[in-house]
């Protein structure tokens, strides 16, 4: 909960427990309570998670009010009721609170910048129109803000995302309203902060029905620590696209087959994955022609010749697809990697670059699905190799930033038992550890080849 709601939710506490009769200043908190609900109104915003504190608000200053001119009292019952009222009051809002992104470790501050990119050179595959493929992608960097800068959201058009995220979980449009009201540690738009050399690259490609601000906490983690890392919205595969004129752009179940046993099941999902790779390579594409067109505030700024990527589940399919294929990629990481769409070249000849991957134990678990055969095919196979571990506790969402949504997310399926800080901890020191190694050439202890630094972590089998 955030600060007003919670003085809000003290007062109203306080008022209701404490032994009859209450003191004058007392019998004053529900008036209080109310002018911390307006307050927050203005300057955090309204949420309808909140709606009965809102409403128990009003009714107790009214009823406060009454006692402090004799006009009325409560019964005892109503006391008790209201008590109940309260408790229920408070849930709402401690397990649907306003998502928090975690507070960077790097020494930079962050900005970040959304653009779109339209690639005339190749169809638009899932519109059902003949038109060039557009995407989105958000940029994080590190940045010098102004005082005048303003935080970003988490996500931009959360009023059009958060209907289609819920959706998504089965859960009714307006369950998830209150994202619009998150920010993240990134300034919108922010200067670039200045350096001696050029800032590495960092691709990430977000998996199916999800969206490139999935893994925000990742993203300011390690633009904290000097990296450029932008996160492609791949259109159609995507939750939901929003583009700057309005235009809405759906997810398209046909571009993947729902049903994993369908016998063209690797052919659909091959020319989705291939689209994808096709959006990173069109990024590389666009941050060279920015290196050189005046004015753009990262001309000179970017270092191509140190390009990491990675991706979650079709995205880690895609980031291997894209590495395995073209060469401006130096380092590949994979989060419980979908192998399904990667093309049986790639699975036979693995990829070149450095590599490393994560499973959650969700995924390790099923040792005999078709992706884990899959996986143990290709992996023999890559040369750079630096590991591949499994996070006991974990599921495949634990990877993203979706498990913020709720202190109940095990339940909803969005997580694994183990707590999420711990889980941000370990998957952010190995995805930041790996990409400075490759990338940087600084030495890791944790890449010593044990994977003993985490209890949790396993060399997976």
């Amino acid at each position: 909960m955030r600060p007003l709601e919670i003085t809000l939710s003290v007062l109203l506490t306080i008022y209701l427990v404490w032994p009859h009769p209450r003191p004058f200043a007392i019998r004053l908190f529900p008036a209080l309570a109310l002018l911390a609900a307006l307050t927050h109104f203005g300057l955090e915003g309204y949420r309808w998670q909140m709606i009965p504190l809102y409403v128990l608000a009003s009714l107790l200053t009214i009823s406060s009010l009454m006692k402090i001119t004799g006009s009325s009292d409560w019964k005892p019952l109503a006391s008790y009721l209201t008590l109940i009222l309260l408790a229920l009051s408070l849930a709402v809002p401690t397990l649907l609170p306003v998502p928090k992104i975690p507070t960077p470790s790097g020494p930079f501050q962050i900005g970040t910048s959304i653009y779109e990119l339209n690639d005339t050179s190749r169809q638009e595959l899932y519109s059902g129109r003949d038109e060039s493929r557009r995407f989105m992608i958000q940029v994080w960097y590190p940045a010098e803000p102004k005082d005048t800068d303003v935080r970003a959201p988490w996500m931009t058009n959360a009023e059009k995302f958060a209907p289609a995220i819920a959706g998504f979980l089965e859960m009714p449009p307006f369950f998830l309203d209150h994202l619009a009201l998150a920010d993240s540690p990134a300034y919108l738009n922010a200067p670039l902060a200045m350096a001696d050399k050029p800032y590495p690259v960092i691709l990430f490609s977000h998996g199916w029905q999800g969206f490139n601000a999935q893994n925000t906490g990742q993203a300011v983690e390690l633009a904290s620590h000097g990296f450029v890392v932008i996160g492609i919205q791949h259109t159609y595969g995507a939750v939901l696209t929003v583009f700057p004129d309005g235009t809405v752009a759906p997810n398209n179940p046909k571009a993947l087959p729902e049903n994993a046993d369908d016998p063209n099941y690797e052919v659909v999902a091959r020319k989705l994955v291939n689209q994808w790779a096709g959006d990173m390579s069109f990024v590389l594409n666009q941050l060279s022609d920015w290196d050189k067109e005046a004015g753009n505030p990262f001309v000179k700024k970017l270092d191509l010749e140190r390009v990491g990527v990675y991706g979650h589940s079709t995205g880690g399919g895609a980031a291997i697809q894209f590495c395995g294929t073209d060469s401006r990629c130096k380092a590949v990481l994979g989060m419980d990697p979908f192998m399904r769409p990667v093309s049986a070249e790639v699975i036979a000849s693995g990829v070149p670059q450095p590599s490393f991957f994560m499973f959650s134990q969700g995924w390790a678990d099923i040792t005999d699905s078709k992706n884990n055969r899959l996986f143990d095919q290709f992996y023999p196979n890559a040369p750079g190799l630096q590991g591949v571990i499994v996070i006991d506790g974990t599921r495949h969402y634990d990877f993203s930033d979706l498990p913020l949504l709720s202190p109940i997310a095990p339940q909803l399926g969005l997580k694994g038992p183990l707590n999420g800080q711990r889980v941000t901890e370990i998957v952010d020191s190995y995805l930041l550890d790996f990409f400075e190694m490759e990338l940087n050439n600084k030495p890791s202890d944790l890449f010593d080849g044990s994977f003993n630094t985490f209890q949790e972590v396993k060399v997976r089998k």
